[in-house]
């Protein structure tokens, strides 16, 4: 058999191409799974992109409001005042000498009379001694010169002795007298310098510390010429002054009120000291001055204050309130429900339909811990009172009640 004849037989079997056939077709269908795949992942981020491009919406704010609180209140001035004392004075010695004896402790509360400091009173004896010497002296002297007078007053009358006589023995009379009344001064400046080498106490106070000791030459004048030696410093505490100083504007508040309220309304006084914000303490305005410092544009005023218990000190700082009016209705809110805006102040309230309406109010000082609302705000307005950083204007919110309270002691009230 030639070769012809069996190429037949190898015409059946597969060419290469034909081999290749199959791979393509898994090729496609894998394509296509992939894209089934892709297009599903594809759908899905698409769903969880639209979920976040559009969230749920956030639930209704709840906010706390009431109305504000009504209290009688009488308008109310505030200071920054300084106490002083009453009575202040350097004791300084009013005679020579050597300090002998002190009889106190720096800083010990003394009274009235009580003995401080002696200096040594030997000179000022022996100067008593030769006055009172005097003084006998010049009585006998009188006592003779008078028995002469009499004589020579006789004889005259019987024309024993001239006038001549008699004027003489009278001038003699009147030298002795003399003598008799400048022996009784000198005793009585001989009395003084001796009461004067013991200091006293001229009113109750607080004593400072003493600037000498015990063996000091003190130098001292009873009238004040020349160099005197300061011993110590004694200020008084009950009662104490406190100082401050009102400006213009207030000063005329002041005045204005003043003139329509009753007299003793002005003259209140309450009284918180530095680290207190009770106004408990209570003081009497006894003065203001009759003119304005032109430098300062203020007018000084002061209050008396009672210290039984001498715990105020001069050179303390308090700050006080001057009542100037007659109590009235007045509106009160937390300090924190009124926010600023720009210049403004604002209080947010809630409508009756729960939507957020800021007001522009005007307010006074703090009493009770609260705000004073002077203008702005009606007595039935429903102010929130916590819960403002959720409170936009124009916002929906839900308002829940709450309460104010009053603290009467802080506010000075009775």
């Amino acid at each position: 058999m030639d070769d012809y004849t069996k190429r037949p037989a190898y015409d059946n079997a597969p060419t290469p191409a034909a081999m290749r056939r199959p791979s393509r077709r898994w090729l496609a269908v894998l394509g296509l799974v992939m894209a089934g795949i892709a297009v599903y992942y594809a759908f899905s981020s698409y769903e969880q992109h639209a979920q976040h491009a559009a969230p749920a919406a956030p639930p209704t704010p709840h906010v706390t409001v009431s109305k504000p609180l009504q209290q009688n209140l009488d308008r109310q001035l505030g200071f920054l005042g300084q106490f002083s004392a009453v009575n202040r004075v350097e004791l300084r010695a009013q005679v020579g000498g050597t300090l002998t004896e002190i009889h106190f402790k720096d800083g010990q509360i003394v009274h009235k009379g009580d003995l401080l400091f002696v200096i040594d009173p030997r000179p000022y004896e022996v100067k008593l001694a030769q006055a009172n010497a005097q003084l006998v002296t010049a009585n006998s002297r009188i006592a003779l010169t008078n028995a002469e007078l009499t004589r020579a007053q006789s004889l005259k009358k019987s024309d024993f002795a001239t006038q001549e006589t008699v004027d003489q023995r009278t001038n003699d009379h009147s030298s002795s007298q003399a003598a008799i009344d400048d022996a009784k001064s000198r005793i009585q400046d001989a009395q003084l310098d001796l009461e004067y080498s013991r200091v006293t106490a001229p009113f109750d106070g607080r004593i400072g510390a003493r600037q000498v000791s015990i063996g000091s030459l003190i130098a001292g004048s009873r009238a004040g010429v020349g160099p005197t030696t300061l011993l110590a410093t004694l200020v008084s505490l009950d009662p104490i002054y406190l100082d401050f100083d009102m400006s213009e504007s207030d000063y005329l508040v002041f005045a204005r009120e003043r003139a329509q309220a009753p007299k003793d309304l002005g003259d209140k006084v309450a009284i918180a000291l530095s680290d207190e914000t009770d106004f408990k303490r209570q003081g009497q305005l006894d003065f203001v001055d009759n003119v304005l410092d032109r430098s300062s544009g203020t007018i000084h005023a002061r209050a008396t204050v009672p210290n039984a218990d001498l715990f105020l000190a001069p050179g303390q700082f308090a700050r006080l309130r001057l009542a100037v009016s007659r109590p009235q209705p007045t509106l009160l809110l937390p300090d924190a429900a009124v926010t600023l805006d720009q210049s403004q102040q604002v209080v947010m309230t809630v409508s009756k339909d729960g939507v957020v309406t800021p007001k522009f109010v005007q307010t006074g000082d703090i009493r009770g811990g609260l705000r004073i609302i002077r203008s702005g705000l009606a007595a039935d307005d429903r102010a929130i009172i916590s819960g403002l950083s959720y409170a936009m204007p124009g916002a929906k919110v839900v308002a829940e009640d709450g309460a104010i309270k009053f603290d009467a002691a802080a506010a000075g009230q009775d």
